[in-house]
């Protein structure tokens, strides 16, 4: 079976409420991370749930619309550019998810996180999973809501400064975002604690 066509997880432990976690815009250059935790019902099935990167743009959004309605309890929460350059991308990445998780009610009894990083939440167990988005329907379902979220969010700034096609690219370090930068510098959206230009693209440009 190929990962593609292979089915999501319902669950980690059996009669546990639990709750997936998740974060974009890591690698962007500009922007906030969000992140999302989400707590599916037991018996939820959507065949095209997946991690948010393997699917379109448009199934994320008709994605989201069904877990919104669906989910027992969902949440979202962001960490600023300004905080990132203050805590670090990991550390911001960690807050943004326990920031999400303080939103959900009932409680979430064990946490699922993607990737192989996390700060204990308050009474909280958790279980890290590389790719668990592709692994858990919930981690799945929290990719879906911080990617969209974050998405919006950057649509919203591309309006602003368009220089930098943010409504394309979203913060990430493409070519076209990095030529923006070296046209119009930084934006008090850029994340400075990152490297906003590299080197080989300075020669291009000269």
């Amino acid at each position: 079976m190929s990962q593609s066509q292979k089915r999501l997880l319902s669950f980690y432990k059996a009669d546990t409420i639990e709750a997936g976690c998740d974060e974009a815009g890591r690698g962007c250059l500009a922007g906030p991370v969000f992140a999302a935790a989400v707590i599916l019902p037991p018996d939820f099935k959507n065949s095209c749930l997946n991690d948010s990167k393997q699917i379109s743009d448009k199934k994320r959004y008709e994605l989201r619309i069904i877990i919104e309605n669906e989910a027992i309890t969902w949440g979202v929460a962001s960490i600023s550019n300004q905080e990132i350059d203050k805590i670090n991308i990991l550390q911001a990445s960690i807050k943004a998810m326990h920031l999400a998780v303080k939103k959900l009610l009932p409680k979430p009894e064990l946490l699922l996180i993607d990737g192989n990083r996390f700060k204990p939440y308050p009474a909280i167990p958790h279980v890290c999973f590389v790719k668990g988005d592709g692994r858990f329907m919930a981690i799945a379902a929290a990719s879906i809501l911080a990617k969209t979220y974050r998405d919006d969010f950057m649509k919203k700034l591309h309006k602003k400064y368009p220089v930098y096609n943010w409504g394309q690219n979203k913060g990430y370090p493409t070519k076209e975002h990095r030529s923006g930068i070296m046209e119009a510098g930084a934006s008090p959206y850029h994340r400075k604690s990152f490297q906003l230009l590299d080197r080989q693209l300075k020669i291009d440009l000269k």
